[in-house]
């Protein structure tokens, strides 16, 4: 098992702008050498061909990519519905800090093999979409201007509410940076039924009180950096009478529910927030 302070040094270096050169400085002290922090960049970064829930094959699926129009001029989405049903409940698939990668394109299929029309917009359209490169998807991320993406996101959930395909109720759900844009989406889309946040960066306690819809919040126990916003959002969310499910999950650290990252990923924890988050959306969005 990893050292606690190794998982945390990634966590800085994938979050805060961290040069490499100075994580591998860091790395290789932990690690107790060069070599020894080299053998472990496997482990600690996602490896997409490790896991996968939902072919990308699946007979029970029709998946593509759509255009999704927005006032900023169009991005691209993934797509994944089950064969053969009517209109179908939405749901928005938020993807972290690396953008839209084999992994979040399998959640979108998770998702639809539970019932909805599931889109997963990504975020690095206007760059020439997600590079396979995690650090240069990360740089990207960061030099995104959040005004226009929130907007991006927003036209997302107002595309997901009139597609043709769509019973016109929307969900969320988002990871990381995604968490956080799904948090935003809960105070901004007039669109949205309800929002689910795995481990995200909290709105703000003065937008509370736009946020009328259903929450759910997902936390890792041992993710100090998030965990911090907590007690100011949680009391604001409380004063105000939002409705809101906090679920933490004690052990256990950010990214998760993140099946491609050896280091991070938690199964037992990852099986109980999935259900959790589908039994929401049932709740929410199938009726």
């Amino acid at each position: 098992m990893l050292k606690q302070s190794i998982i945390e040094l990634y966590d800085e270096y994938t979050h805060s702008g961290l040069p490499r050169r100075h994580f591998l400085e860091r790395l290789a002290q932990l690690a107790g050498g060069t070599t020894a922090a080299l053998a472990l960049l496997p482990v600690l970064e996602n490896n997409y061909a490790m896991a996968q829930v939902v072919a990308e094959q699946d007979i029970r699926l029709t998946t593509g990519t759509i255009e999704i129009p927005t006032p900023n001029g169009p991005i691209q989405a993934y797509v994944a519905k089950p064969k053969n049903t009517g209109k179908l409940p939405a749901v928005i698939v938020i993807h972290e800090n690396r953008g839209l990668n084999p992994h979040i394109m399998d959640v979108a299929r998770r998702a639809a093999v539970e019932g909805y029309l599931a889109l997963a917009p990504d975020a690095l359209s206007r760059t020439g979409g997600t590079p396979s490169d995690q650090d240069q998807a990360r740089s990207l991320i960061r030099e995104l201007d959040m005004g226009v993406t929130q907007q991006d996101y927003l036209s997302s959930v107002s595309f997901a509410k009139n597609h043709s395909d769509s019973s016109g109720r929307v969900g969320c759900v988002g990871f990381c940076w995604g968490g956080g844009m799904a948090n935003q989406l809960a105070v901004h889309s007039t669109d949205l039924s309800c929002s689910v946040s795995f481990y995200g960066s909290q709105a703000r306690a003065e937008d509370v009180p736009k946020m009328k819809i259903p929450l759910m919040l997902h936390y890792a126990g041992l993710d100090e950096r998030i965990n911090k916003g907590i007690p100011e959002f949680i009391n604001a969310l409380t004063v105000n009478a939002a409705p809101f499910t906090m679920h933490m999950y004690p052990g256990v650290n950010h990214a998760f529910h993140n099946d491609t990252n050896g280091a991070r990923f938690d199964q037992d924890s990852a099986n109980l927030a999935w259900q959790r988050t589908v039994a929401f959306w049932n709740h929410y969005l199938k009726i």
